[in-house]
């Protein structure tokens, strides 16, 4: 389905659908690259950049994850997941950015609070949040996936203090703490006006009914649970390097599509033991629609840092801190100046495995001046 097709789609929506649609084709314009060894040359179209394309992820991960690794430090690490009951996620739906900036606040505000807590850990500690939205199934999940390092520093701080190996926090203490904070949150943003309502749930824009429909919520178990730890540093960013700039579905988990539909591996977390693994087929306009539910504002921030990691002071944070563990600090090179770009790309030459360099650029709407040869046919 076009963009221009989908009469229902939101305008933040449609941009998502166009960016896709246009993305790595003539309509963004591109460069032609040729082998400095054979000779062989090819075009390549631009990408869209947008952060919910596929396509565009991977070289924003490998350079969000490279500006990280100098913040990494020589302790253990744990994984930490927050969601939000599916009742809340309705509401999370038509109210995007206060929701999910509450999702953030209240989740970061619980591990601080329970970390400096002295009958925990009695200590500052810094985070990384990461926002998804969906489930296996492309379903509306919002939940925080948060890598934290294991301990941090003491009150006055002097010392570092390490958690105990292999255990962080008490997750059913984050729990209760969590879901105090969250929703007195919701109340706070519904006083405010800050909350819309629409079709099944347009009663809840009065104040009583909003209340009564809550009640229930502050006795059910809000899912908090942590992972076992990393195995190091550089398990911390190859799991990162799934996890920060994922979009709801990726290329590989596709299985075929056409006009009617999509066909996609997807894994039932209802099931105990055996294969999770299965395929979900979907009409293509569903499909769509369940993508689109994870469109997020314009300028809303899915990667947080906070506490020890936040960017007001982090650099000389961590560097203090890799001082009282005995670790050496990570060297920080400048950003190469414009002129020191090598004009080189990264991927070599499909034919011969040489360097391969951008000869011509060409903008949206032209064409270009080269022409790449038609590939040779293996015999």
């Amino acid at each position: 389905m076009a963009a221009s097709q989908c009469r229902a789609c939101q305008p933040d929506q449609l941009k998502v659908m166009a960016a896709i649609e246009a993305c790595r084709t003539e309509a963004l314009g591109g460069h032609v690259a040729a082998c400095t060894k054979c000779g062989h040359n090819h075009i390549a179209y631009n990408s869209c950049k947008n952060r919910h394309c596929p396509k565009c992820q991977g070289p924003a991960a490998r350079d969000w994850l490279a500006a990280r690794a100098e913040d990494l430090l020589p302790v253990e690490y744990f994984h930490v997941v927050f969601s939000l009951p599916a009742e809340i996620a309705q509401i999370a739906y038509w109210n995007k950015k206060a929701v999910y900036d509450l999702l953030f606040r209240a989740s970061a505000e619980t591990l601080t609070t329970i970390a400096a807590d002295p009958r925990h850990l009695g200590a500052r500690i810094g985070m990384t949040s990461v926002l998804h939205t969906w489930g296996s199934a492309l379903t509306h999940h919002p939940h925080v996936h948060i890598i934290v390092p294991g301990g941090g520093l003491s009150p006055d701080g002097t010392r570092w203090i390490s958690c105990r190996p292999g255990f962080f926090l008490p997750v059913r203490v984050l729990s209760r703490l969590f879901r105090r904070l969250f929703i007195a949150g919701l109340l706070a943003l519904h006083c405010a006006g800050d909350l819309r309502f629409y079709a099944d749930l347009i009663a809840l824009a009065e104040a009583d009914v909003f209340a009564a429909w809550l009640a229930p919520l502050r006795k059910s178990e809000w899912v908090v649970y942590a992972k076992p730890p990393f195995g190091g540093p550089d398990a911390v960013l190859a799991y990162l390097s799934r996890y920060t700039h994922r979009v709801a579905i990726s290329n590989s988990r596709l299985i075929s599509a056409d006009a009617e539909t999509v066909a996609f591996r997807w894994k039932d977390y209802r099931i105990k033991t055996g294969d999770r693994q299965k395929v979900m087929r979907l009409a293509t306009d569903e499909f769509i629609r369940r993508f689109l539910l994870h469109g997020l504002p314009d300028g809303f921030h899915r990667i947080r840092h906070y506490g020890l990691l936040a960017s007001a002071g982090r650099k000389t944070k961590v560097a203090k801190i890799r001082a009282l563990l005995g670790a050496e600090t990570a060297k920080q090179d400048g950003p190469p100046s414009a002129e020191a770009i090598p004009r080189t790309l990264r991927e070599p030459c499909p034919d011969c495995g040489g360097p391969m360099r951008i000869i011509e650029i060409f903008r949206r709407g032209q064409k270009p001046r080269a022409r790449a040869p038609p590939r040779k046919q293996a015999a």
